[in-house]
């Protein structure tokens, strides 16, 4: 069995189809769903989520992109949500300078508040970064984030040395399904580099669809092709990609 552990089913795209792609997932193995939700309206609906399907869980906080419209108040909500047992983690927090919305420095602001956050509620955090590797890990080193720990979401460009103190908080690597692509050179070096006890999958669907479904709609299904293809990477069999990073999601989000 499988545990996507990064997936958006709270986005427009499946409206009135979860059931539908709830079911597909676990005829192809997948257990468990952690949602994710970064701004008022996807936290909503993920709390709407867990409460409806006992598979699904959750994973709250604010999206770096939009950090200039976080306010205190938001935060206070966030935190107030955090103590359903069903919420695991918070996030995903973090950092993106490929897009300009957000000045650099109200993301980072942003980030520093949720990581005190998670430390008062003490849940692990979910990282987004995007083109912001090194910034990205000096803030989580300077705020003591390893008291809590996480998972690097999407966590494919990180040079080794960045990947070995990610390691050293105590932090695990999620690779998705970017890790398939035919010319994705760093990424699958990642899938091979960092230990299986501190991997784990995730689809990140509707998003980053991977081969051969590139450029269509993302499904939570397809975190079996994330889990074969590192099977393959590594040499090692399916089942062994299954149980270990089955085991590190419940790990680190207590589940």
């Amino acid at each position: 069995m499988l545990i996507d552990t990064h997936v958006h089913l709270n986005a427009d795209q499946y409206e009135g189809e979860i059931d539908d792609v709830i079911t597909r997932a676990k005829e192809d193995g997948v257990e468990k769903f952690v949602v994710i939700g970064f701004d008022r309206k996807t936290i909503q609906r993920t709390m709407d989520l867990i409460e409806a399907y006992d598979e699904v869980y959750g994973v709250i906080g604010w999206h770096p992109v939009d950090a200039v419209d976080c306010t205190d108040e938001d935060l206070e909500w966030i935190e107030s949500l955090a103590d359903n047992e069903k919420i695991v983690a918070i996030g995903e927090m973090g950092l993106d300078y490929h897009w300009d919305k957000s000045p650099k420095d109200v993301q980072e602001e942003v980030f520093i508040k949720q990581i005190e956050l998670a430390k008062r509620v003490n849940l692990p955090i979910v990282i987004h970064n995007r083109e912001a590797e090194e910034d990205a890990i000096r803030i989580l080193e300077e705020n003591d984030a390893k008291t809590v720990g996480g998972i690097m979401h999407s966590f494919h460009n990180g040079t080794d040395e960045q990947i070995d103190r990610v390691l050293d908080m105590g932090f695990y690597v999620s690779l998705a399904g970017v890790i398939t692509f035919k010319n994705a050179k760093r990424p699958k070096e990642v899938a091979q580099y960092v230990p299986l006890n501190r991997l784990v999958v995730e689809t990140d669907a509707p998003y980053l669809t991977p081969h051969p479904y590139r450029g269509k709609r993302n499904e939570p299904k397809h975190v079996r092709l994330v889990a074969e293809e590192l099977a393959e990477l590594r040499g090692i069999s399916i089942e062994e990609v299954e149980e270990a990073t089955t085991e590190n999601a419940k790990r680190i989000y207590n589940i």
